[in-house]
């Protein structure tokens, strides 16, 4: 013979007891009804009995007028009430799902899911005209089924919108899960530092009776739980510590805020992504040409590990493709581990149209968050007709110096030095000749090599050698010509003079020299006035010069007909395959 209640009178079977709270004079029971055995819940008030107190009548009253106005999935129905000699009884739909507050282990993606749906439940509350706030969340009055469907139930608490609180209602809530102003005036983000109080139970284990272990000495209403929680994310940490903001101001102003900043969230510590450039820039020189840039993807959150694969976003103008296999960029490593990873993009402009701008985003597929990061992309393609400058104007004088040089060489190799050397020789012997040689060599290295010591490693070697070079034959010439003393002071004076000379003149051929093409263009005119100025003194009947002047002018004159000849068939090339290229 068991001692529970007879209901029977009301249609009601009592199977056995949920719970007790002695000191409100409630006793919860698991019933069924007589004729359907539908299981539902039973509330007793007893509020004669010893040790209870008449005060929670005005609860149960209260908790029935909230009922009867409520209807959702996550808050049990209200079917009926009846009074008893020593109180009260309110009937609602049995939930079978335990509480909070019994031992469970949620993974954090589930509690994640209990979150939202416990704050899905409240922006319901609160979206009733006046809003109603619970004033009581704590894990016991949440519960959850197996395929966690979240329930709140004790409405006993409730308050119709931010009316002022009586003297005797001061302490109604559980200590640790009840904010500061709930004391006098609650608001709609009083119950959010319930549910964030419920929810730091659920992720460090510790159940709602030991909550005073995470208060702090000087604040019990500031609860410091990150030290227990290094596995979770940053950001979904930062979100807890806002619902629980001791000041209400702090916190978020409502459910509906606090729901919408959750549902991003990742629970769980994720990598990041940082990229060394956000946008990369190719611009092609000329057609067809394959660029290549390197950026670089960082982690920069500890303890995670950087997991990617890139793939070219789809664009209506690109052939078909997979994440794999791009028609004309490419990404290298296509997939990669690591949270310092350099990779490279490739472009080939091949397929693209000349002179047209293109761009795409690339993007990374990542286990970070957010899980998709993008790069943009943007190519700029080659002219069909490429801009070259030939210097005519520098051509024409380099042919000219070329010509003058050369005539002066040949006359004095053919007609003077021989005769004078000879004479003079006689006279001075070889010591002196040799002394003014050196010296003059010397000077003109030293000027050659500080007339160009801006230019970079090259210039300066050629300048200082050619300076040098010509300072030397000057200076032999001067001392043979005039004599120790004479030939001494012009053939320095001819060194130095040389070096600058030879090292300016080097200076400007090398500034003229944009590019190889041009460069080749310079040394065949060099070459070709060359061989003009020695036929003007030596005859152009000579075989040698002949030969000389038709290796240097035919090239050219092959050369200055290149770029039309070159433009015209690249342009009927281009024609020809314009149609199969990508447009931008």
């Amino acid at each position: 013979m068991n001692s529970y209640p007879d209901f029977s009178e009301h249609g009601y079977q009592v199977l056995r007891e949920l719970g007790r709270n002695r000191e409100g004079g409630r006793i919860t029971w698991l019933a069924s009804k007589v004729e359907t055995g539908e299981q539902i819940v039973i509330k007793q008030f007893c509020f004669a009995q010893a040790g209870s107190s008449w005060s929670g009548f005005k609860a149960c009253e209260q908790e029935i007028q909230f009922l009867q106005k409520l209807n959702h999935p996550g808050i049990p129905r209200y079917l009926d009430s009846f009074e008893r000699p020593d109180g009260f009884c309110l009937v609602q739909e049995y939930i079978n799902a335990p509480s909070l507050a019994a031992t469970h282990s949620f993974a954090p993606e589930e509690i994640k899911q209990i979150a939202v749906k416990a704050l899905e439940i409240i922006v319901y509350l609160q979206n009733r005209i006046p809003p109603i706030i619970h004033r009581d969340i704590k894990p016991e009055n949440i519960l959850v089924d197996e395929q966690l469907n979240v329930y709140i139930i004790d409405f006993g608490f409730a308050r119709v919108g931010s009316q002022e609180v009586a003297a005797s209602s001061v302490f109604k809530g559980t200590p640790g899960f009840i904010p500061p102003e709930q004391m006098f005036k609650p608001t709609e983000a009083t119950d959010l530092y319930a549910l964030g109080v419920t929810l730091i139970c659920l992720l460090t284990g510790i159940k709602s009776t030991k909550i005073d272990q995470l208060q702090d000495q000087d604040d019990p209403y500031l609860i410091k739980f990150h030290h227990l929680l290094p596995q979770l994310s940053l950001r979904f940490l930062g979100w807890l510590e806002k619902m629980v903001q001791p000041l209400q101001k702090n916190r978020f102003a409502n459910a509906q805020s606090a729901l919408k900043a959750l549902k991003p969230l990742d629970i769980i510590r994720v990598a990041g992504v940082d990229f060394s450039e956000t946008v990369l820039e190719f611009k092609a020189h000329r057609l067809g040409e394959k660029l290549t840039q390197s950026i670089r993807v960082e982690n920069p959150i500890s303890d995670t590990l950087l997991q990617g694969r890139w793939e070219v976003a789809p664009h209506p103008h690109d052939p078909p493709h997979t994440p794999d296999d791009h028609a004309w960029i490419a990404v290298t490593p296509g997939q990669f581990n690591g949270n310092h990873t350099r990779c490279q993009v490739q472009v080939d402009t091949s397929k693209l149209m000349a002179d047209k701008q293109y761009k795409r985003q690339l993007i990374l597929h990542c286990n970070a968050y957010p899980e998709t990061h993008t790069l943009t992309v943007k190519v700029q393609t080659a002219a069909l007709i490429g801009k070259r400058n030939i210097p005519f104007g520098g051509l024409i004088g380099l042919f000219l110096v070329a010509v003058v040089v050369a005539m002066a060489t040949t006359w004095f190799i053919t007609y003077a030095a021989s005769a004078v050397a000879s004479f003079l020789l006689e006279i001075f012997g070889y010591g002196p000749i040799l002394f003014i040689g050196i010296l003059s060599l010397v000077c003109g290295f030293w000027v050659g090599y500080y007339t160009l010591k801006r230019g970079d490693s090259v210039d300066v070697a050629v300048g200082w050698a050619m300076g040098g070079a010509v300072g030397l034959a000057v200076g032999v010439a001067a001392g043979v010509a005039l004599g120790l003393a004479l030939g001494l002071a012009v053939g320095v004076a001819a060194g130095v003079a040389a070096g600058v000379v030879v090292a300016w003149a080097l200076g400007w051929v090398i500034n003229l020299a944009e590019d190889s093409f041009t460069t080749v263009l310079i040394l065949l005119t060099l070459g070709f006035g060359a061989s003009a100025g020695t036929g003007i003194i030596a005859g152009f009947l000579n075989p040698f010069i002949l030969l000389a002047l038709t290796g240097t002018s035919l090239p050219t004159l092959s050369l200055l007909l290149y770029s039309p000849l070159k433009t015209r068939k690249l342009i009927t090339k281009y024609r020809h395959s314009e149609e199969s290229l990508i447009k931008p």
